[in-house]
């Protein structure tokens, strides 16, 4: 057995989407099969079939006295070394990953609550941001890329700027930015498949192979609308 380091590059798919059947399921694998094939090592994480415990609760932390503020204790964590084992574990994942996708459904014009429960607790006060640490450029995930793999119950044109919903980088614009940038990463432009149940076997065929073929030109994907709109504003 090799006792080389693995330097190839590495990605972290977070996979939230109840059904192992769904469109978003077989998408997530696709994209995981397109990073695989382009030589990454990836690490795919399905918070369902994992059973992902989402509530920031007080029993996760040593006991303490007075209100639960949940960031003031979890940077406590971090300087004690005493992180849950569940959230230290994928905590080192993130960190070990060069690329995080959040692979989702679109509810409610935002993420599933397993999903943002992942969220609250992995991404730690005083571990990814915040502490001892800064926010966006000055945060602790830098040099890394991320991206919004989600699918949609509505039509492209209905998330369209001028659309029945509206423009979907604003539905987005809150993870981009306010999860993503701010924790250090460069958010790349999301992977979107619209209305795939509403599309026939051809049709989702088809858009899985556009699913791979974005994984496969990461490196000249664009950055997010979030990035985007303030470098306009920079210049303006």
């Amino acid at each position: 057995m090799s006792t080389q380091p693995d330097t190839r590059a590495s990605a972290l798919i977070i996979h939230a989407h109840p059904e192992t059947d769904s469109f978003s399921t077989s998408q997530a694998h696709a994209a995981a099969e397109s990073l695989r094939a382009q030589g990454y090592a990836v690490k795919f994480i399905d918070l369902y079939a994992k059973k992902w415990e989402p509530v920031l609760g007080r029993d996760e932390f040593e006991p303490f006295e007075g209100p639960f503020k949940p960031q003031r204790e979890q940077w406590n964590a971090v300087k004690d070394g005493t992180l849950p084992a569940d959230v230290r574990a994928d905590l080192d994942a993130v960190f070990h990953a060069d690329l995080l996708v959040l692979s989702f459904p679109l509810w409610w014009f935002s993420l599933p609550a397993i999903l943002k429960g992942w969220l609250d607790r992995v991404f730690v006060m005083g571990g990814v941001s915040g502490g001892d640490l800064g926010a966006f450029e000055q945060a602790a995930l830098t040099g890394r890329r991320a991206v919004v793999l989600a699918t949609t119950g509505g039509s492209a044109a209905a998330f369209a700027p001028d659309g029945a919903f509206g423009d979907i980088n604003d539905f987005l614009f809150h993870i981009n930015r306010g999860m993503f940038e701010f924790v250090g990463y460069a958010a790349l432009e999301p992977i979107i498949t619209y209305g795939p149940a509403h599309l026939d076997d051809a049709l989702r065929a088809e858009a899985l192979h556009r699913v791979r073929d974005a994984f496969s030109n990461l490196h000249h994907r664009p950055l997010a609308a979030s990035t985007r709109y303030r470098a306009l504003a920079a210049t303006s």
